[in-house]
């Protein structure tokens, strides 16, 4: 009978691609790539943003990976990674710009399962909110940060990562109604026709 090798454990991995080696290195990534994105995206709000900063999250994991020592697990660090590089992108983006670009009338979005119509309302809210408050209410609301660490992270007090967050949900809540009474008068105009 034939032993099935179950290959190298996720520390075995870390270790080689740590050396430099190049397989090591892709099964982390294909591992891993799709949470990293999913991080990103949701930071970026925008697909081409969201792989630009995916992109280079990956190449700071991989220069820093002789760096790691195991304290958290290896899916933490990358996922503070992933959120610093996206942030950084972020503050460069807005230091050349110094304004918010617009915002992308749809994004593609594969539904996960559940409403799907749901789901595209609260993308497209989330979307439109802005820059600051988008950035707060993903921290805390999706990554389950804290308003101390978001302070930290931003370089804000807690008190306005607190302040940010009410409105954000407040603007949320606006937009989703708003959303919701437009698809209603929509669909009550398909019946009267």
């Amino acid at each position: 009978m034939k032993e099935i090798s179950t290959g190298p454990s996720e520390s075995q991995l870390i270790r080689l691609a740590a050396d430099g080696d190049a397989r090591a290195i892709r099964q982390l990534y294909d591992r891993y790539s799709p949470r990293v994105y999913a991080v990103v995206r949701r930071i970026a709000g925008d697909d081409d943003l969201a792989q630009d900063y995916a992109q280079e999250a990956w190449i700071r994991a991989i220069r820093a990976l002789p760096t790691f020592r195991g304290d958290a697990r290896f899916s933490t660090w990358l996922h503070r990674i992933a959120v610093n590089a996206a942030l950084q992108a972020l503050r460069k983006s807005e230091t050349r710009k110094k304004r918010e670009g617009p915002v992308p009338e749809q994004v593609p979005v594969a539904p996960r399962g559940g409403d799907a119509l749901l789901q595209q309302r609260l993308e497209r809210a989330l979307d439109e909110l802005p820059y600051g408050m988008r950035r707060v209410l993903i921290l805390h609301d999706v990554e389950g940060y804290t308003h101390e660490e978001i302070g930290d992270t931003l370089g804000v007090t807690s008190g306005t990562s607190k302040s940010q967050l009410f409105k954000a949900r407040a603007k949320m809540r606006d937009m989703l109604t708003a959303l919701d009474g437009a698809a209603q008068e929509s669909g009550a105009e398909a019946w009267s026709i």
